[in-house]
Order: structure tokens, then C-alpha cells, then sequence
């Protein structure tokens, strides 16, 4: 009898122990439940975030392409536009391309009907690609689109078609609301705060680029800082030296109290320049604008120009001959939001021209004042 009550007692106790264990090998199983959720850390989410960085894709040019060529500036005979035809060889060089590049350009006196004419030749010439510093406005349209229907790329570069029509894309050398305001800053500066009155010479009334710049800064002249600063008037030299000599005279003559000539041309701010030195009116009207600083150093130095602007026009010409050659070769379509290698000035996105409804723009930048503190480095 006592053995089989020691027996019950350890199954008792056997069975007592096995039910007991059963929660104590839940904890075992627990820790599992935490690996499971580190499924969603193992989903990569941000990675797929990487869509954008894709569709920004960097295109590059493909060099030794046969693609011949012409860089047309407004007329020949300027030093920006010669500036402008190096860095185009500079481009062209690097770019191996097998094809011809062409300087060709009109004389300043004919400088619509001769860009016209041109691009009207080159149509029937065959050339697969066209660079166009605008001087004709509008008027350059019908030709250009007889250039595009032939499959020749059209690119403008300093000076664009206003309409946007006919031309793939606008190399601007500045965003040409900031350079408005940036005349309406030099004009400020030189004049002081108590203001004055001040003039523009411009280059011809059909260019692009010089009655986008002074729309602009009239539009700048509207901002309160800038209440005391009288615009006169607007009047055009041509791009011509002798004609805007006489233009600057012109302007003091009939301006007897203006105190400022604003010229954002090269050709008008030196000879604007020149005609107050000549004069001795220096003292009397200052210059600003736009100008080459090997040309205008000593009249940041004598006290006729104190202070001017520039960009580079070697860049520029570099910049426009690579996008050009990338969307004639067809390896950059030409559409906004695509990113391209420029060579040495790196990468550029292509955008909506927010000053023409139908443009498309690269934006080079960027530009300098120069003044007596840096005109010599």
C-alpha cells in the first residue's frame, strides 16, 4: 500500500511539473515575434525614392560626330562676338567633331536682312545646325522655320527670338531680370541716394536681349528704393561707334540735368564713354552699363564709367556650342528638365523661359561688376 502511494504521488508530481512547464516554453517562442516585425525595415522604402535622382539623368555628348556648324552673331567686328567664336573652336575641338564650324555673321548696317539671309542660305546649304545671337526679332522667324522643317537644329545664344518660335532652346548668358536689376542697382550706386535723372542707349530696337533688359529694369524702377532714379528716355546707337558717340551727345544736349548714361552694350558704353571724355563731361555724367573690361579700363579709372558689368563671352560661345551639338546629334532632345554635361562648365538643366511663354532656356551665369577695385585682375 505504500509503494502505490509513493507512485501516485510522483505521477502526481510528474504531471504537476509537465503542466506547469507549458507556459515557461512560451517565453522561448516570444522573442521570435519581434524578428517578424522587422519586416518593414527590411522593405527599402527611401530607396525607392531614388525614382527623381533617375529621371535627372546627366546626358553627355557623344564626341566625333560629322555635324557642320555656324555661329551667327549679330555682326561681325565685336570683340564679345569674336570672344564668343573662340570658346565655340574650344567646344568644337573637344567635341572631335568632324564637321565645320562657320563664323559668319553680317556688316553692322545690315544686320536684319543680312542674319536673314544667313540662315536662308545655310538652309539650302545644308548645314545641320545653326547658333543665332538674334538682332532681327521676330522678322528672323519664317526662315528659321524653313531651317527646322529641313531638320537643321536651331539654337539662339545672347539675344533670342522673342516669340520662342522656330528656335529648340535660348543659351542666356544671365537671367535677364536680375541683369534689370542690377542696371537699376549701378544706376543707384554711381548717382548716390539723393537720385537723378538718367538716359539708356541701347544697340538696335530690334534686339532681343537689350529691350528685354530694360523692360525689366523699368520694372525694377517701380521698387521704392529706387524712387528718386528718373528714367528719360531710350535711344539707339546701332551697335555702331560712331552713332552712339553722337546718340551720347545727343542725350546731353537734351538733357542738360541728366547725370547718368546707361548702356548695356559694349559698343555704346565705350563710345558713350569716350564722348563725355572727349568733352570733359565726365565729372558732370557718369556711364554704366555693359562692357569688356579691356575696354573700359581706363574709364573706371579716369572717373567716366565707375562701375559696369560683364559675363564671359568665351563661355558662353563654349556653353552654346555644347548644347547645340548634343541636341543635333540627337543625344539631348531639347525638352525642359533634362540635365546635360557641359565640358568644363558643368551640368546644366534645361527650363521654361519665364519671360517667353514659348521659350525654353539654360541660364549660364554668372556675371561681375567691375569697378576700379578688381578692373585690372
Amino acid at each position: 500500500m505504500l509503494r502505490k502511494l509513493v507512485n501516485m504521488i510522483v505521477i502526481a508530481t510528474m504531471l504537476l511539473l509537465s503542466a506547469c512547464g507549458a507556459p515557461a516554453a512560451a517565453p522561448t517562442a516570444a522573442p521570435v515575434a519581434p524578428a517578424a516585425t522587422s519586416a518593414p525595415a527590411a522593405t527599402t522604402a527611401p530607396a525607392a525614392t531614388t525614382a527623381p535622382a533617375a529621371s535627372a539623368t546627366v546626358v553627355k555628348a557623344e564626341p566625333g560626330k560629322n555635324i557642320n556648324m555656324v555661329l551667327l552673331p549679330k555682326f561681325l567686328g565685336i570683340d564679345v562676338f569674336d570672344q564668343a567664336h573662340k570658346g565655340a573652336l574650344e567646344a568644337h575641338t573637344e567635341l572631335k567633331n568632324a564637321g565645320k564650324l562657320d563664323f559668319l555673321g553680317p556688316t553692322p548696317e545690315n544686320s536684319v536682312a543680312g542674319q536673314i539671309e544667313i540662315v536662308t542660305n545655310s538652309t539650302t546649304q545644308g548645314v545641320q545646325a545653326m547658333m543665332i545671337s538674334n538682332n532681327a526679332g521676330d522678322q528672323l522667324v519664317p526662315s528659321v522655320k524653313a531651317g527646322r522643317a529641313k531638320g537643321m537644329t536651331v539654337v539662339t545664344w545672347d539675344s533670342p527670338i522673342p516669340s520662342g518660335d522656330g528656335e529648340q532652346l535660348f543659351v542666356a548668358q544671365v537671367d535677364f531680370g536680375q541683369m534689370g536689376k542690377t542696371m537699376a542697382d549701378m544706376a543707384l550706386n554711381i548717382m548716390g541716394a539723393d537720385g537723378g535723372k538718367f538716359a539708356v542707349l541701347s544697340a538696335s530696337p530690334d534686339a532681343a536681349n537689350q529691350n528685354a533688359w530694360i523692360a525689366s529694369m523699368k520694372e525694377a524702377l517701380k521698387d521704392p528704393k529706387y524712387a528718386k532714379l528718373t528714367l528719360l528716355d531710350v535711344v539707339y546707337g546701332n551697335d555702331q561707334s560712331e552713332t552712339s558717340y553722337k546718340q551720347a551727345l545727343a542725350l546731353v544736349d537734351k538733357y542738360p540735368d541728366m547725370k547718368l548714361i546707361m548702356s548695356p552694350t559694349t559698343v555704346g558704353i565705350v563710345a558713350a564713354s569716350k564722348a563725355m571724355q572727349d568733352e570733359k563731361l565726365c565729372d558732370k555724367v557718369k556711364v554704366s552699363g555693359l562692357g569688356l573690361p579691356s575696354e573700359m579700363a581706363s574709364y573706371v579709372k579716369n572717373g567716366c564709367a565707375p562701375q559696369f558689368a560683364l559675363w564671359s563671352f568665351v563661355d558662353l560661345g563654349y556653353l552654346t556650342y555644347y548644347a547645340t551639338y548634343m541636341i543635333a546629334t540627337g543625344t539631348l532632345k531639347g525638352a525642359a528638365g533634362e540635365s546635360f554635361d557641359a565640358g568644363r562648365m558643368g551640368t546644366y538643366t534645361i527650363e521654361k523661359d519665364p519671360s517667353r511663354a514659348n521659350g525654353l532656356r539654360i541660364v549660364m551665369g554668372p556675371f561681375t561688376i567691375y569697378t576700379k577695385d578688381n578692373i585690372d585682375k
